[in-house]
């Protein structure tokens, strides 16, 4: 005989949920609930309707109720909002609500899939303005068609995630004046700051007007306020603040709960209660890296989930490797991934570690479409185990993120990175692939071949009038360089010895950090002791001076910017 399964939310998990039931069995009864009016929707592609990427609302939706029932045999009942568990009786109470109507429905287990709401703090004035978030088709159809109705001066985003970014970014290739407000010093804090500076400059060169480091703290009548004192006016407010685990049909029911107001459940995904499940966005994972437990609303996750719980109601056994959180955003003509821990969370955790950050071309140098891509390593001291990285560069990113995430997976080392057969050829990548190189550095930073000091740290070194050698060629040095730097190419570098101190410390750099790695080395055969390296050399320094440099007035460092 049958078992009667009842899944509550339609999206990534509970429809990925459902259909494994189904491919595990024929003769079960699955119904799945969904608040909103669709199922199977594409929740990620949504900002990409405000542009037109998405043409139409309606082509977000991946399959229909009525497909689910002909395809698969499952009930998908939208318009439909699970109130209530009735744990002792094995029920819940659905509310219709077209008709407005209520009633129980019976199960042998039951799975849970609400997902995260956005977060709407209470800000004074919040109903003077048109306040929208992003969760459903819904959401963003609405906002769609009041932004063409309104015909909005000024857009505002709240907030700087993925969602923020993203819905920043279709409203301005939609032709839109916009402005972001982040109230942390930085969007996307899956990065660190440092490397999010790329896509910083990426904002602001293509019309956002991004203001980081403040928050809103009231609104007006179509009027925005902000902590600073700035205010502008605003006929659109688009909330991006983030979101938060959906957990409160499970709070109700008296279910464990984990961080963050999340769903607790075990290696198997079942919660407090043997005959309930849990997936997605709503649940806590656990990180084996940070070896503690964290939510995490991303699609990936959610599917993985889906396929354990149903897996596990068929006695297949369930394997829990954890969850690192890789993930990969495009910000206009850049893309940032990330994987792991970040420098930030690796600091906070106590964990003792060390980066590696270079830039090197993505391919072969020659091929028209090379980019360079800066990559960032994370990795724990004295192991050498990576815990981390980050890439961002126009060219391929996710490829180089992949390589660690699957690293990290196999509890690899630096070392490791070395000795990778990757794929190539001049179109794809280098015969020493980014990862390669990523993991030499960071090879020979962990044996102390070398010392590296990082961009965050030159402005300092400039204000103390430190040493710093500029290794570039004339040519280079002329178009841009730092401010009281003194000039050796690399070509005279072993003629003018005499020119470079032995007293004090020398700060060595180039453009991206390689020729001023030879020199360093050259220096270090002859004898020099206190000499370093600056990791992403005068590129990396411009691309993390600018932003800042542009938005606070401050005096630059270099003579002018250099990003080619």
């Amino acid at each position: 005989m049958g078992k009667r399964y009842l899944i509550v939310g339609g999206v990534a998990g509970g429809a990925s949920t459902a259909a494994r039931l189904r491919r595990l069995s024929e003769e079960d009864e699955i119904i799945m609930f969904e608040k909103g009016p669709h199922v199977s929707f594409s929740n990620c592609c949504l900002p990409y309707h405000l542009s037109g990427m998405v043409e139409k609302a309606e082509d977000l939706v991946l399959m229909s109720p009525e497909l689910f029932r002909k395809q698969y045999a499952i009930d998908a009942r939208v318009n439909s909002e699970v109130v209530a568990i009735y744990r002792e009786t094995n029920e819940v109470e659905v509310k219709d609500l077209k008709r407005g109507e209520s009633y129980r429905e019976r199960y042998d287990k039951l799975i849970l899939s609400p997902g995260a709401r956005p977060v709407v703090p209470d800000v004074p004035g919040i109903e003077k303005v048109n306040l929208f978030t992003v969760r459903n088709v819904v959401d963003i159809d609405r906002i769609a068609k009041s932004i063409e109705e309104l015909a909005p001066k000024r857009i505002t985003v709240v907030g700087g995630g993925f969602i923020g970014v993203e819905v920043a970014e279709n409203l301005i290739e939609a032709g839109h004046t916009v402005t972001l407000v982040q109230s942390p010093p930085q969007v996307l804090r899956q990065f660190d700051e440092d490397i999010v500076q790329v896509l910083h400059k990426e904002m602001i060169d293509h019309g956002i007007d991004l203001i980081v480091g403040d928050r809103v703290v009231a609104f007006e009548e179509n009027r925005v306020i902000l902590k600073s004192g700035k205010s502008f006016e605003s006929e659109v407010v688009i909330m991006g603040i983030g979101v938060m685990p959906d957990s409160d049909l499970a709070k109700k029911a008296g279910l464990k709960l984990g961080k963050k107001g999340s769903i607790w459940v075990d290696h198997n995904y079942k919660t407090s209660d043997p005959d309930i499940y849990a997936v997605g966005d709503a649940i806590q994972v656990y990180n084996p890296i940070m070896r503690d437990y964290m939510t995490l609303a991303l699609a990936g996750p959610a599917q993985k989930q889906a396929r354990a719980v149903a897996n596990h109601i068929h006695n297949i056994p369930v394997n829990y490797p954890g969850y690192i959180g890789s993930s990969v955003v495009k910000v206009f003509n850049y893309n940032g991934a990330s994987t792991g821990l970040n420098e930030r969370t690796a600091e906070a955790l106590g964990i003792e570690h060390e980066v590696a950050y270079i830039i090197p071309k993505d391919k072969v140098g020659l091929m028209p479409d090379s980019e360079e891509l800066h990559f960032k390593i994370v990795f724990e001291k004295p192991t050498g185990r990576i815990i981390g990285a980050q890439a961002v560069g126009r060219g391929n990113v996710d490829k180089r993120i992949d390589v660690i995430a699957t690293a990290i997976t196999a509890k690899a080392t630096i070392d490791h990175l070395k000795d990778l057969e990757l794929c190539y050829a001049p179109p794809f990548g280098t015969a020493k692939d980014v990862v390669n190189m990523g993991g030499y550095v960071a090879s020979n930073l962990l044996h102390e071949a070398f010392r590296h000091i990082m961009m965050r740290d030159i402005r300092r070194l400039v204000e103390e009038g430190a040493c710093i050698v500029d290794v570039r060629e004339k040519y280079e040095w002329d178009v841009a360089h730092i401010k009281g730097a003194k000039h050796i190419p690399l070509s005279e570098l072993r003629d003018r010895l005499d020119e470079i101190p032995t007293d004090e410390p020398v700060y060595l750099h180039c453009r991206s950090g390689q020729r001023s790695y030879n020199a360093l080395l050259a220096l270090q055969n002859r004898g020099w002791k206190n000499v370093y390296n600056v990791s992403g050399g005068f590129m990396g320094l411009c691309f993390y001076e600018y932003f800042t440099d542009k938005t606070t007035g401050r005096e630059p460092i270099v003579t002018a910017y250099d990003f080619e």
